[in-house]
Protein backbone atom coordinates (compact mmCIF):
# COMPACT_ATOMS: atom_id res chain seq x y z
CA UNK A 1 0.00 0.00 0.00
CA UNK A 2 2.94 2.09 1.01
CA UNK A 3 6.44 3.00 -0.76
CA UNK A 4 9.10 2.77 2.32
CA UNK A 5 11.31 5.68 0.30
CA UNK A 6 9.05 8.35 1.75
CA UNK A 7 8.45 9.87 -1.42
CA UNK A 8 5.30 12.49 -2.18
CA UNK A 9 3.63 9.32 -3.44
CA UNK A 10 3.84 7.25 -0.19
CA UNK A 11 0.67 6.29 2.38
CA UNK A 12 0.20 8.53 4.88
CA UNK A 13 -1.41 6.56 7.92
CA UNK A 14 -3.74 9.42 10.26
CA UNK A 15 -4.47 8.44 13.67
CA UNK A 16 -7.67 9.99 15.19
CA UNK A 17 -10.43 12.05 13.29
CA UNK A 18 -10.76 15.01 15.41
CA UNK A 19 -10.85 18.78 13.70
CA UNK A 20 -7.27 18.54 13.21
CA UNK A 21 -6.81 14.58 11.87
CA UNK A 22 -10.30 14.76 9.67
CA UNK A 23 -8.97 17.75 7.78
CA UNK A 24 -5.08 16.93 7.25
CA UNK A 25 -6.98 13.10 6.14
CA UNK A 26 -9.43 15.21 3.84
CA UNK A 27 -7.44 16.95 2.51
CA UNK A 28 -4.04 14.35 1.77
CA UNK A 29 -7.27 12.65 0.08
CA UNK A 30 -7.69 15.40 -2.11
CA UNK A 31 -4.37 15.92 -3.10
CA UNK A 32 -4.11 12.07 -4.71
CA UNK A 33 -2.40 10.96 -1.83
CA UNK A 34 -2.39 7.07 -0.41
CA UNK A 35 -4.25 7.72 2.94
CA UNK A 36 -5.78 5.36 5.63
CA UNK A 37 -7.55 7.21 8.62
CA UNK A 38 -7.90 5.12 11.57
CA UNK A 39 -10.63 6.03 14.55
CA UNK A 40 -11.73 4.71 17.41
CA UNK A 41 -14.77 6.23 18.37
CA UNK A 42 -17.60 4.83 16.34
CA UNK A 43 -19.44 7.94 15.71
CA UNK A 44 -16.82 9.24 13.87
CA UNK A 45 -16.33 6.24 12.24
CA UNK A 46 -19.60 6.54 10.71
CA UNK A 47 -19.27 10.22 9.75
CA UNK A 48 -16.32 9.50 7.80
CA UNK A 49 -16.08 6.23 6.71
CA UNK A 50 -18.42 6.96 3.05
CA UNK A 51 -15.59 9.67 2.67
CA UNK A 52 -12.46 8.10 3.71
CA UNK A 53 -10.52 5.10 3.81
CA UNK A 54 -11.11 4.46 7.57
CA UNK A 55 -10.32 1.24 9.40
CA UNK A 56 -12.31 1.40 13.12
CA UNK A 57 -9.41 0.53 16.12
CA UNK A 58 -7.97 1.17 18.84
CA UNK A 59 -4.62 3.04 18.02
CA UNK A 60 -3.08 2.21 21.79
CA UNK A 61 -3.46 -1.03 21.46
CA UNK A 62 0.13 -2.68 19.59
CA UNK A 63 -1.53 -5.29 18.31
CA UNK A 64 -4.18 -3.20 16.77
CA UNK A 65 -1.57 -1.22 14.72
CA UNK A 66 0.23 -4.39 13.12
CA UNK A 67 -3.37 -5.96 12.22
CA UNK A 68 -3.80 -2.87 10.31
CA UNK A 69 -0.54 -2.91 8.80
CA UNK A 70 0.64 0.33 10.28
CA UNK A 71 4.37 -0.41 9.80
CA UNK A 72 4.18 -0.50 6.02
CA UNK A 73 3.21 3.38 6.32
CA UNK A 74 6.57 5.71 6.00
CA UNK A 75 4.74 8.47 7.75
CA UNK A 76 1.89 8.64 10.13
CA UNK A 77 0.39 11.61 11.64
CA UNK A 78 -1.36 11.13 15.50
CA UNK A 79 -4.26 13.83 15.49
CA UNK A 80 -5.08 12.85 19.10
CA UNK A 81 -4.25 15.77 20.90
CA UNK A 82 -7.40 15.78 23.57
CA UNK A 83 -6.22 12.43 26.06
CA UNK A 84 -2.59 12.80 27.03
CA UNK A 85 -2.19 9.32 27.65
CA UNK A 86 -3.46 7.98 24.27
CA UNK A 87 -1.44 10.71 22.63
CA UNK A 88 1.61 9.23 24.26
CA UNK A 89 0.56 5.89 23.84
CA UNK A 90 0.31 5.37 20.09
CA UNK A 91 3.05 7.52 19.20
CA UNK A 92 5.33 5.20 21.58
CA UNK A 93 3.47 2.02 19.73
CA UNK A 94 4.76 3.95 16.36
CA UNK A 95 8.09 3.90 17.82
CA UNK A 96 8.37 0.62 18.77
CA UNK A 97 6.96 0.05 14.78
CA UNK A 98 10.23 1.53 13.50
CA UNK A 99 7.73 4.47 11.72
CA UNK A 100 10.62 6.57 9.75
CA UNK A 101 8.55 9.62 9.93
CA UNK A 102 6.17 10.51 13.20
CA UNK A 103 3.92 13.65 13.57
CA UNK A 104 2.84 14.30 16.47
CA UNK A 105 -0.22 17.07 17.63
CA UNK A 106 0.09 18.41 21.04
CA UNK A 107 -2.12 20.87 22.60
CA UNK A 108 0.83 22.21 24.92
CA UNK A 109 4.66 22.67 25.70
CA UNK A 110 5.14 19.89 28.20
CA UNK A 111 3.13 17.52 26.04
CA UNK A 112 5.52 18.72 22.81
CA UNK A 113 8.14 17.54 25.00
CA UNK A 114 7.30 13.96 25.68
CA UNK A 115 6.11 13.14 22.51
CA UNK A 116 9.24 14.70 21.80
CA UNK A 117 11.70 12.44 24.46
CA UNK A 118 9.37 9.10 23.51
CA UNK A 119 10.60 9.80 19.79
CA UNK A 120 8.08 11.97 18.20
CA UNK A 121 9.66 13.54 15.27
CA UNK A 122 7.52 16.05 14.46
CA UNK A 123 5.53 18.04 16.73
CA UNK A 124 3.02 20.48 15.72
CA UNK A 125 1.22 22.73 17.36
CA UNK A 126 -2.28 23.36 15.89
CA UNK A 127 -4.26 25.60 18.03
CA UNK A 128 -0.57 27.64 18.96
CA UNK A 129 0.02 27.75 14.91
CA UNK A 130 -3.33 28.70 14.18
CA UNK A 131 -3.95 31.94 17.19
CA UNK A 132 -0.30 33.35 16.05
CA UNK A 133 -1.51 33.11 12.73
CA UNK A 134 -4.55 35.02 12.95
CA UNK A 135 -2.92 37.33 15.41
CA UNK A 136 -0.87 38.23 12.57
CA UNK A 137 -2.92 39.20 10.30
CA UNK A 138 -5.73 40.84 12.86
CA UNK A 139 -3.69 43.41 13.12
CA UNK A 140 -2.56 44.77 10.07
CA UNK A 141 -2.99 44.41 6.41
CA UNK A 142 -1.80 40.82 6.48
CA UNK A 143 -4.21 38.14 4.55
CA UNK A 144 -1.67 35.19 4.94
CA UNK A 145 1.14 34.46 7.17
CA UNK A 146 3.86 32.14 7.39
CA UNK A 147 6.48 32.25 9.55
CA UNK A 148 9.96 30.04 8.65
CA UNK A 149 12.59 29.39 11.32
CA UNK A 150 14.76 32.14 12.86
CA UNK A 151 12.06 35.01 12.37
CA UNK A 152 11.87 34.44 8.83
CA UNK A 153 8.08 34.93 7.37
CA UNK A 154 6.39 35.31 4.04
CA UNK A 155 3.32 36.89 3.96
CA UNK A 156 0.72 38.20 1.69
CA UNK A 157 -1.06 41.83 1.95
CA UNK A 158 -2.33 44.59 0.27
CA UNK A 159 0.08 47.01 -1.23
CA UNK A 160 0.54 50.32 1.41
CA UNK A 161 -0.11 53.62 -0.60
CA UNK A 162 3.42 54.66 -1.03
CA UNK A 163 4.31 52.00 -3.00
CA UNK A 164 0.77 51.78 -5.74
CA UNK A 165 1.33 53.15 -9.07
CA UNK A 166 5.30 52.29 -8.92
CA UNK A 167 7.38 49.46 -9.80
CA UNK A 168 9.44 47.43 -7.00
CA UNK A 169 12.71 49.24 -8.22
CA UNK A 170 11.33 53.01 -7.78
CA UNK A 171 9.22 51.91 -4.33
CA UNK A 172 12.83 50.62 -3.41
CA UNK A 173 10.71 48.52 -0.44
CA UNK A 174 13.97 46.64 0.08
CA UNK A 175 16.22 49.40 0.73
CA UNK A 176 13.96 51.32 2.90
CA UNK A 177 12.06 48.60 5.18
CA UNK A 178 14.34 45.53 4.28
CA UNK A 179 11.80 42.83 3.12
CA UNK A 180 12.27 41.70 0.12
CA UNK A 181 8.60 41.57 -2.85
CA UNK A 182 8.65 38.19 -3.75
CA UNK A 183 5.60 38.53 -6.39
CA UNK A 184 2.87 40.29 -7.14
CA UNK A 185 -0.60 39.05 -8.70
CA UNK A 186 -3.08 41.65 -10.05
CA UNK A 187 -6.77 41.20 -10.09
CA UNK A 188 -7.69 38.52 -12.20
CA UNK A 189 -4.56 37.53 -13.63
CA UNK A 190 -1.72 35.10 -12.82
CA UNK A 191 0.71 35.80 -10.20
CA UNK A 192 4.14 36.53 -11.51
CA UNK A 193 7.71 37.15 -10.24
CA UNK A 194 8.06 40.12 -8.78
CA UNK A 195 11.09 42.08 -10.83
CA UNK A 196 12.92 45.95 -10.67
CA UNK A 197 10.45 46.66 -13.63
CA UNK A 198 7.25 45.41 -12.09
CA UNK A 199 4.25 47.91 -11.48
CA UNK A 200 2.68 47.53 -8.45
CA UNK A 201 -1.71 48.26 -8.53
CA UNK A 202 -3.57 49.78 -5.91
CA UNK A 203 -5.44 46.32 -6.17
CA UNK A 204 -2.83 44.19 -6.54
CA UNK A 205 -2.26 41.32 -3.75
CA UNK A 206 1.78 41.31 -2.44
CA UNK A 207 3.60 38.01 -1.62
CA UNK A 208 6.45 39.47 0.98
CA UNK A 209 9.32 37.74 2.16
CA UNK A 210 12.02 38.81 4.94
CA UNK A 211 12.41 39.14 8.99
CA UNK A 212 8.64 39.00 10.65
CA UNK A 213 9.35 42.57 12.94
CA UNK A 214 10.06 43.87 9.59
CA UNK A 215 6.80 42.64 8.27
CA UNK A 216 4.58 43.83 10.52
CA UNK A 217 6.29 47.10 10.53
CA UNK A 218 6.00 46.88 6.71
CA UNK A 219 2.19 45.74 6.39
CA UNK A 220 1.32 48.50 9.34
CA UNK A 221 2.71 51.30 6.56
CA UNK A 222 -1.14 52.87 5.48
Amino acid sequence: MADKDGSEESGVLVIGLGRFGAALAATLDRLGRDVLAVEQDPHLVQQWSSRLPLVEADATNPEALEQLGAAEFPVAVVGVGTSLEASVLITGNLVDLGMPQIWAKAVSAEHGRILRRIGAHHVVYPENDAGQRVAHMVSGRMLDYIEMEDGFAIIKMRPPREAQGFTIGESRIREKYGVTVLGVKPPGEPFEYATESTRIGADDLLIVSGDSGLLERFAHRP
